[in-house]
């Protein structure tokens, strides 16, 4: 793994996404051991003054949802508008107890919770820009205008929406770094392996929390 150059504090924010219960053991669409990293997403919070919480937040009959396309199950792809997409369980669906954040998950100071995948007919892996790679979450002019230029990102699932975050938030700038103990991954078809390539190439450092802590100021 790669050691990040080591950040001023005051301008890293630590980037939480996707921890909800649709997201762990017992949810919809649960990513194996996830509920695994969430003590230790506590513990690297409080390393953090700025701290942002993504959160999937489909309406009911999403077009990511298999149960919306007639003929099709879950993990089988289809082509949209913008392009392939995978198709899931029903799982985030706004107000419901799977799309709430784990209830263990305990960042108090979190000054933002982000949701994505809002819009019936665009998912949205990452939180800075949906799946049609042209409809933006403002999260990058968040954090810009709050003068961080380095992010550490942590949840799940690694080869999906945190690989995604980590690449649009490399591409808007930021340096960045994936914690990956603090993540775990659907690994399905390959899609952890093509997730770190891509990633590596695009420069975004693959981190373990020790090196974290040891970079980054307590609040």
């Amino acid at each position: 793994m790669q050691t990040p150059t080591t950040p001023c504090p005051s301008r890293a924010a630590l980037l939480v996404i996707d921890v909800q219960n649709d997201f762990i053991p017992g949810g919809a669409l649960a990513v194996p051991q996830g509920e695994q990293i969430v003590p230790l997403i506590n513990r690297l919070g409080s390393h953090f003054k700025q701290v942002v919480i993504a959160q999937d937040w489909h309406p009911a009959g999403h077009i990511s949802f298999a149960s919306s396309h007639e003929g099709y199950t879950p993990n089988d792809s289809i082509q949209l508008p913008y392009g392939p997409q995978v198709l899931w369980p029903d799982h985030c669906v706004q107000a419901s107890r799977g799309a709430e954040l784990h209830p263990q998950l305990h960042l108090p100071h979190a000054q933002l919770i982000l949701r994505k995948g809002c819009n019936p007919d665009i998912d949205s892996y990452s939180a800075f820009v949906e799946a049609d790679r042209s409809t933006t979450t403002g999260l990058a002019g968040y954090l810009s205008q709050r003068d961080i230029d380095t992010v550490y990102l942590v949840g799940l699932a690694l080869d999906y929406c945190v690989a995604w975050s980590a690449l649009d938030a490399r591409a808007a700038g930021f340096n960045t770094s994936v914690v990956v103990d603090a993540c775990r991954a659907i690994d399905h078809n390959g899609s952890l392996d093509q997730a770190i390539r891509q990633m590596r190439s695009a420069g975004v450092n693959l981190i373990g929390s020790s090196e974290l802590q040891l970079t980054v100021g307590h609040r």
